[in-house]
């Protein structure tokens, strides 16, 4: 089984309150990115599938634990593991640590369901199964 995705994040202005600490949603685009990367990463094309297959990624459920706070320029790492593929989902873990350490600042445990050109429920595409499976433990 491959390592864990992971995805370097620095903390801007941009992604703070007044206070300095990384506000709440955007961890979720944190993870968002993440994920998108380790897709690109493994020869998935989120682009090309939706031409290809009509096929798309959509999150379906998303738990969040938020342990404690990331500050402006903090550089964060992403880590994104597959824990789970079902016929037309994907079960995710994604950390966001801070580089050089191992606790986690916020958990994420995510259903990523597929959806056709409509919006339907879809079955994952053969080749995003093969790919994707790889990365669930035994």
């Amino acid at each position: 089984m491959p390592d864990p995705f992971r995805f370097p994040v620095r903390v801007y202005y941009e992604d703070t309150d007044a206070g300095g600490v990384v506000y709440h949603a955007n961890y979720l685009r944190f993870a968002e990115r993440a994920r998108t990367e380790f897709l690109r990463a493994a020869g998935i094309q989120q682009r090309e599938m939706r031409e290809a297959d009509g096929f798309a990624f959509v999150v379906r459920r998303c738990n969040i634990d938020f342990r404690a706070p990331a500050f402006l320029d903090d550089a964060l790492e992403v880590v994104t593991r597959i824990t789970g593929v079902r016929g037309a989902a994907l079960e995710a873990i994604q950390e966001v640590v801070r580089e050089g350490e191992t606790d986690p600042l916020v958990v994420l445990e995510l259903v990523i369901a597929g959806v056709n050109g409509r919006g339907r429920p879809a079955r994952l595409p053969q080749r995003v199964r093969d790919v994707v499976g790889g990365f669930v433990p035994a």
